[in-house]
C-alpha cells in the first residue's frame, strides 16, 4: 500500500491517495470547482474526462483540468471562491 500525499486546496492540507486525480480530492473535499456566473451556485464536476473546462483549477499557479490532472506531494491547488 502506498503512503498518502499531501495537498493544499485553497490553502487547507488534504490526504490523498496516489495517482488520484486532483477532481477526485476536491470532490472528498467538498468544494466546489467554481460558481456559475449569474446565480453564483456551486458547480461540480460535469465530463470527468478532460473535454470540457468545468473542473479548471489553479495547480500550482498553472491552469489545469483537475479531472485529468494526478495528485502529487506538495501540490497547491486553488478553486475559485
Amino acid at each position: 500500500m502506498n503512503a498518502r500525499v499531501t495537498v493544499r486546496i485553497n490553502g487547507e492540507a488534504f490526504a490523498a491517495e496516489p495517482g488520484a486525480s486532483v477532481a477526485s480530492l476536491v470532490h472528498a473535499a467538498r468544494r466546489s470547482f467554481r460558481q456559475s456566473p449569474r446565480l453564483k451556485e456551486p458547480r461540480g464536476l460535469f465530463c470527468g474526462m478532460g473535454v470540457c473546462f468545468e473542473c479548471l483549477v489553479s495547480v500550482d499557479g498553472q491552469p489545469v483540468r483537475a479531472c485529468i490532472t494526478p495528485v502529487r506531494e506538495g501540490m497547491s491547488v486553488e478553486v475559485q471562491p
